[in-house]
């Protein structure tokens, strides 16, 4: 699996509109509004490399409202935790 980090700059009335259609993008596992010089994160997962170029400037870029993109490829995963366990707050699932 090739993991990418995407930061997205979009305009500003319509962050809420462009992480939504960026998050149904296939490819895309997760997309987070961030504080700093960026809008957005999103984390691409695919299993090849020439699939990032398919979803980051074939799909991401195209999306209205994305101004820019910067695109991190992840050489190396050191932690394999569970996100929704480091998300939690603590309370049980419900069955």
């Amino acid at each position: 699996m090739v993991t990418a980090i995407v930061h997205i700059n979009a305009e500003v009335d319509r962050i809420t509109e462009v992480a939504e259609t960026i998050a149904e993008i296939d490819g895309v596992s997760e997309v987070y509004s961030i504080t700093g010089e960026y809008d957005l994160l999103a984390m691409v997962r695919v299993p090849a490399y020439e699939q990032i170029a398919e979803v980051v400037p074939g799909r991401i870029n195209k999306v209205e409202g994305v101004l820019h993109t910067e695109t991190h490829i992840a050489f190396r995963a050191y932690s394999k935790h569970d996100l929704d366990a480091a998300f939690s707050i603590g309370f049980p699932e419900a069955d």
